[in-house]
């Protein structure tokens, strides 16, 4: 049972850190690059960083509980703890703060599309505080992934 939760943890630590290089550095920018249609580009980049963000809560809560059970109240003193945290709390920040106001005001902005609205400068304001969280997240993951406090004991 040990190596299962064991191969879980790097799985799970694969899949969310993957995700967010995959999701952020590669799939967004294709769609922007790729689609003549902006605002359709932005909808479903939107939609992947949502999937993405409910990923990273599922993943958050695993490896926290793995390392928790593992580690016992030492897991308060590992890097990798607080680094998961921080990356949970950034997670939380942009899935139930940042990016709900996103869609608030693309609807508040409709019938135009939020970019040619009054409300552009607000959404493009929340929209780098968004970008600087999922960067933030994507740094720390790559500390997760090749730091030398990377696995758990």
């Amino acid at each position: 049972m040990r190596r299962i939760s064991e191969a879980l943890y790097s799985v799970t630590l694969t899949l969310w850190v993957g995700g967010l290089w995959a999701v952020g550095g590669l799939v967004a920018p294709t769609l922007f690059a790729t689609l003549s249609n902006r605002p359709l580009a932005g909808m479903i980049a939107g939609k992947l960083f949502a999937v993405l963000g409910w990923v990273g809560l599922a993943c958050a809560a695993y490896l926290l509980i793995f390392i928790l059970v593992r580690e016992g109240r030492s897991a308060l003193k590992r890097r990798v703890f607080w680094i998961v945290l921080a990356m949970l709390a950034l997670t939380a920040a942009g899935q139930f703060g940042v990016h709900p106001l996103l869609s608030r005001l693309k609807s508040e902005a409709l019938p135009s599309e939020v970019m040619d609205s009054v409300l552009r400068d607000r959404f493009v304001a929340w929209h780098g505080i968004s970008s600087v969280l999922y960067l933030l997240q994507s740094v720390l993951g790559l500390l997760l992934v090749i730091g030398p406090d990377r696995r758990v004991k």
